[in-house]
């Protein structure tokens, strides 16, 4: 499968399967899932088709593993801005996470901590190299170190998706390292 496709694929499943599914006829379940067969029907009636064998592709392949197949079953593993309910177990997270930004962004972090804007959490990486590729999608990246321990030491709760984003609700900026102005 060409690279462009493969990123064609996957942003369509992104955008179905977190934030649109209604534009295409799916309702996913309480849990975010839908099934496969009607995922590949819906995406041929609108105008996308895909195969099977390009979704599977896509899924295996992705380096972020953005989405979870079981069984007949796909998923978004996190960043959903429609309503479910991923049933991620609470976690204990290492003392520091790392949230990857752009310098645009400081101020209001600065005032109002990291908040979740359009989805349901704030999404967290386990380590710097991560981060700095989210926080590159926006332009030049920050990187926030997160004292994770405390935050969970103070009583916030953590849950690790799938393909090991660390999602809270609010890390307030206390919590927030912040880089020494220039």
């Amino acid at each position: 499968m060409q690279q462009e496709r493969t990123v064609k694929v996957s942003k369509y499943l992104s955008k179905h399967l977190r934030h649109q599914p209604e534009r295409i006829g799916l309702t996913p379940d309480e849990g975010g899932w839908v099934e496969i067969d009607a995922l590949v029907a819906a995406a041929a009636a609108h105008g996308f088709p895909f195969t099977r064998q390009e979704l599977d592709h896509v899924v295996a392949t992705n380096d972020k593993r953005r989405f979870a197949v079981e069984g007949t079953r796909i998923r978004a593993s996190q960043g959903h801005s429609i309503a479910v309910d991923l049933r991620l177990p609470v976690a204990t997270p290492p003392p520091y996470l790392y949230h990857g930004t752009v310098a645009r962004h400081l101020e209001a972090i600065r005032a109002e901590g990291l908040r979740p804007m359009n989805r349901h959490d704030v999404h967290l990486s386990p380590d710097r190299e991560t981060a700095t590729r989210v926080g590159a999608r926006r332009g030049r990246p920050v990187v926030l170190p997160v004292d994770a321990a405390t935050m969970h030491r103070d009583g916030h709760v953590f849950h690790v998706s799938a393909n090991g984003v660390w999602l809270t609700q609010h890390v307030p900026s206390r919590y927030l390292r912040f880089p020494a102005p220039h």
